[in-house]
């Protein structure tokens, strides 16, 4: 099972090559260029590494309202900013704090450290209302009776691409390419019978959805 990186960077160059070279080393990783959605994107995540240097927020003010949202998440800051102030003003909250530039195999090595440390290799389950979401083992239970409940491939695919964006309204457009990895054609019913089917297998009331919200004219959510 890998273990799912949270990475905030908005230098390409530095993202791509540190992404790359962190898939190699067989991690999962979820790049965003900004904070923005990072608390969204965090959600399954067993450790976030955020540059300090952002635009709109800084990395900062990521860490901190990660570590709000998951008090067990390791943060890993990156800066070239290396002032003892700086440092302590990211190890207020943060775990590891390592200064610009870096060899890829520090990086690593700091990783490796924070999530023995922490116990964060094996992923902490989502929980949403009656499930309990296991998504590093692709298992779903009922919370009140640990009962697995057991979707189709394309159901599950659907279901992990929503609770990636947890929070976030996507267009049935970005499910269905996403999903089906094809242009989605207006009018298409595929991925409303989808949906159907889905809420009948995870909704307490597939009449009243209180996991799969429909957002009218636009798609569909999953709320945290």
């Amino acid at each position: 099972m890998s273990v799912t990186l949270l990475y905030v960077e908005d230098d390409r160059e530095i993202g791509s090559a540190v992404s790359a070279d962190l898939r190699e080393r067989e991690y999962a990783v979820r790049w965003l260029e900004s904070g923005e959605g990072a608390v969204e994107a965090a959600a399954g995540c067993q450790l976030a590494v955020l540059d300090v240097m952002l635009p709109g927020l800084d990395g900062f003010t990521v860490g901190q309202r990660l570590k709000r949202a998951y008090p067990g998440l390791p943060i890993l800051m990156l800066s070239a900013r290396a002032s003892i102030d700086d440092k302590l003003q990211g190890l207020e909250f943060a775990d590891d704090y390592l200064t610009k530039p870096f060899h890829p195999d520090e990086l690593a090595a700091r990783i490796e450290v924070l999530l023995r440390r922490t116990g964060a290799a094996e992923p902490s389950p989502l929980v949403l209302k009656h499930l309990i979401v296991y998504e590093g083992n692709n298992v779903i239970q009922e919370a009140a009776t640990g009962r697995e409940i057991l979707l189709t491939g394309k159901q599950f695919q659907i279901f992990t691409y929503l609770l990636r964006h947890l929070g976030q309204i996507l267009t049935k457009e970005q499910i269905y390419e996403a999903v089906w990895g094809e242009a989605y054609m207006e009018g298409d019913k595929t991925l409303m019978v989808h949906i159907r089917y889905l809420r009948e297998k995870l909704e307490l009331d597939p009449a009243a959805p209180e996991i799969i919200e429909t957002v009218r004219g636009i798609g569909y959510r999953v709320r945290a």
